[in-house]
């Protein structure tokens, strides 16, 4: 609603078959043809989403957690070196981990994404980043 708020365009949302980054990846590298066809492809989720661990400094102060500053900052770097590898191991090598993503819905849409942009292991392009409630969001694009 935020990008066509006139709900001009068709949307198809799809669900997560799995939570395996390779899997994933070759998913999203199978949707990148549609590019060509002026099909956007978007991976949601917040870059940290430790929703349990919530704070109320967090909600009314908008103070930022480690767990949650750390793990992007993580995060930030892979995606600007292009490290799927690194983005992959998430779950052993991430800092802030488990309070970062306690369940892993809101950051494995990335990998679908990075596939269909073409070329995962090329750097990405940070076009939003920034905090909410405490949370990391980081919106990017692919090259094309």
């Amino acid at each position: 609603m935020a990008m066509y708020p006139l709900g001009d365009i068709p949307v198809l949302q799809l669900s997560i078959p799995t939570h395996d980054p390779d899997r994933l990846l070759r998913l999203g590298e199978r949707l990148a043809p549609l590019r060509e066809e002026g099909v956007l492809v978007i991976g949601s989720g917040f870059m940290t989403h430790g929703l349990p661990f919530v704070t109320p400094e967090m909600l009314h102060r908008g103070a930022v957690p480690a767990w949650s500053s750390d793990f992007d900052a993580w995060a930030a770097d892979a995606l600007a070196r292009g490290d799927v590898g690194e983005l992959a191991a998430f779950r052993t090598r991430a800092p802030g981990m488990p309070y970062a993503h306690p369940t892993v819905d809101h950051y494995i849409p990335l990998f679908i994404t990075l596939g269909a942009g073409g070329r995962a292991d090329r750097p990405v392009t940070t076009v939003i980043d920034g905090y909410m409630i405490g949370f990391s969001r980081r919106s990017f694009q692919t090259a094309a």
